[in-house]
């Protein structure tokens, strides 16, 4: 494997089921779950997050109002563009730490389609952390709900896209053929 490629190669975790309630070949099924965590789609869902940032923050979408409730004024935001490359160098780790963590999950729980990544994984997550955490801000540092909405708006959105690029990733680079019917059968290719 070449440097610089992350990659965890784990077990597959793999059962035969023979009940009627089972779609498959004369009732068997085999239920694979991703099994690798490549570098590439967690480069791509963190990029994926920058750059909604980027558009979601941009003055013409919700940057204006953001500003008004975050109580910044332009001239605060302006001398903070000479730090961007920086700024947005750490947000892409710090989006890249969250889509490798929502990959290692999504591997856990079994997450092996479009719609898991989206109810599954990223509404619950958001829902169960981002959406109670950025909540502090209106209870507790007294920020509007405005402010409240626009960031967890974005992470909402950030959470679904990085989601889904995780599982389009782990189904293309991973080798994996899904079953796009629901029944959530996978053969592992590639071997």
């Amino acid at each position: 494997m070449p440097q610089g490629i992350v990659s965890s190669n784990l077990t597959a975790s793999a059962s035969i089921h023979t009940s009627n309630s089972t779609r498959g070949l004369r009732g068997l099924s085999l239920h694979v779950r991703m099994i690798t965590v490549t570098f590439w789609p967690i480069l791509a869902a963190g990029v994926a997050s920058v750059l909604i940032g980027w558009v979601w923050y941009h003055p013409r979408v919700f940057g204006r109002a953001w500003m008004r409730a975050a109580n910044l004024s332009p001239e605060v935001v302006e001398s903070g563009k000479k730090k961007m490359p920086l700024l947005a160098f750490v947000g892409l780790l710090a989006s890249m730490l969250v889509a490798w963590i929502m990959n290692s999950l999504g591997q856990k729980i079994g997450i092996f389609d479009w719609v898991g990544a989206v109810f599954d994984l990223a509404l619950w997550l958001w829902l169960g952390f981002v959406a109670p955490v950025l909540l502090g801000s209106v209870l507790w540092e007294r920020k509007p709900l405005k402010y409240y909405g626009i960031n967890a708006g974005y992470w909402l959105v950030s959470f679904i896209v990085m989601a889904v690029i995780l599982v389009i990733g782990a189904q293309t680079i991973g080798g994996a053929m899904y079953d796009t019917g629901g029944n959530h059968n996978v053969y592992i290719g590639g071997e």
